[in-house]
C-alpha cells in the first residue's frame, strides 16, 4: 500500500488500530503539527505529556522508520504556511474594529480551500476519480448537515451519467439500497462532526459487501475512516457554531469536473440532452 504524504492520512489510516495511548500520541501530533515540527521529541513529550517511547513507536506504526521522519513531514507540511495559520487563527480569534461577519467567515473558508489545495493526495484524487468512473454502481450518502452536499453531487452526477443515486432519501429504505451492492459499485459518505451513526454503519455495511468506499471527513478520529478504501480529511474551520464545507464543495466540484473531463461522447450528449428537457419542461428561466 502506497503510503500518504500528509501525516493526517497516515493517521487516519490506522486509527481505529491504535491502542489508547497511541490514540492519544496521534490526537496531539494533527493538533500540533507546528510544535512537533519546531521543537525536540523531549520538548514535544513534556508539553504532551506522552512519553518519547510512545511517540517513536506511533511514527513506526504509521510507517516511518524513526520520529525524525514523522516529524519532518510536519515540518514539510507546516513550511510556508505556519505564519498564515497563526495570522488566521489571531483574525478569527479577537474582535478587530471593522471586523465583520463576512470578513471572519470567507477568511476562514478561503483558509480552508488554501489548506486543502496545497496539501491533497493528488494520487488518491486521480483513484478515487478512476473508481467512480469504473463503477456499475455510484450510490451517495449524507446525513444531518452533509445531506445537502451529497444531493448537490447527485445533482451534478445526474446530467452526464445515469448509475448515480441517493441513498435513504424521501422514504427510501437506506438497508434496501445497501443490500445491493457489490465488488462492482461505490458507496460514497460525507459525514462531518458530530458524525451520524447512520454514515458510519452505512459504511461497515457497503465494506462487506465488498464494494469500495469514499469518504469525505473533516477528522481521523471520524469512524467511519476504518472502512474507507478512499478517504478525505478535510479542513472544517468556522468562527461560527457550525463547520464550514466550503473546501468540501471544492473538492466534489474538483471530482465532478474530472468525471466530465474524462467521460466519452455519450456523456456530452447526455449533457445537451438534459438541457433541452429541462428548458421545454420550463425549469429554466428565461436567457
Amino acid at each position: 500500500m502506497t503510503l500518504s504524504a500528509r501525516i493526517e492520512d497516515r493517521i487516519s489510516d490506522s486509527y481505529s488500530d491504535l491502542s489508547a495511548k497511541l490514540k492519544e500520541a496521534a490526537d496531539y501530533v494533527v493538533a500540533h503539527q507546528v510544535d512537533v515540527a519546531a521543537r525536540s521529541l523531549r520538548s514535544v513529550s513534556a508539553a504532551s505529556g506522552v512519553s518519547p517511547a510512545t511517540l517513536s513507536r506511533l511514527a513506526r506504526t504509521l510507517g516511518f522508520e524513526t520520529y525524525e521522519e514523522m516529524r519532518e513531514m510536519c515540518r514539510n507540511a507546516v513550511g510556508g504556511r505556519a505564519m498564515s495559520f497563526s495570522e488566521r487563527a489571531e483574525r478569527l480569534k479577537r474582535d478587530q474594529d471593522g471586523a465583520t461577519v463576512l470578513e471572519r467567515q470567507s477568511s476562514a473558508c478561503v483558509g480552508n480551500i488554501t489548506d486543502m489545495a496545497e496539501t491533497l493526495d493528488r494520487a488518491r484524487l486521480e483513484a478515487t476519480v478512476e473508481a467512480l468512473a469504473k463503477a456499475r454502481n455510484v450510490v451517495l450518502f449524507g446525513a444531518l448537515s452533509s445531506t445537502g452536499i451529497v444531493e448537490y453531487m447527485a445533482y451534478l452526477a445526474n446530467y452526464f451519467c445515469t448509475n448515480w443515486s441517493l441513498a435513504g432519501r424521501m422514504g427510501a429504505s437506506l438497508g434496501a439500497t445497501l443490500s445491493s451492492l457489490d465488488e462492482t459499485d461505490v458507496l460514497l459518505i460525507v459525514t462531518k462532526a458530530p458524525y451520524a451513526s447512520r454514515a458510519v454503519h452505512a459504511a461497515d455495511l457497503a465494506r462487506e459487501a465488498g464494494a469500495k468506499i469514499v469518504v469525505l471527513t473533516d477528522s481521523h478520529t471520524c469512524p467511519a475512516l476504518q472502512h474507507a478504501t478512499f478517504s478525505f480529511i478535510l479542513p472544517s474551520d468556522s468562527p461560527q457554531f457550525f463547520s464550514s464545507y466550503a473546501a468540501t464543495l471544492v473538492l466534489v466540484e474538483t471530482v465532478i469536473a474530472m468525471l466530465v473531463a474524462r467521460s466519452g461522447e455519450d456523456a456530452d450528449q447526455r449533457i445537451r440532452d438534459v438541457e433541452a428537457r429541462n428548458r421545454r419542461l420550463g425549469e429554466f428561466g428565461a436567457s
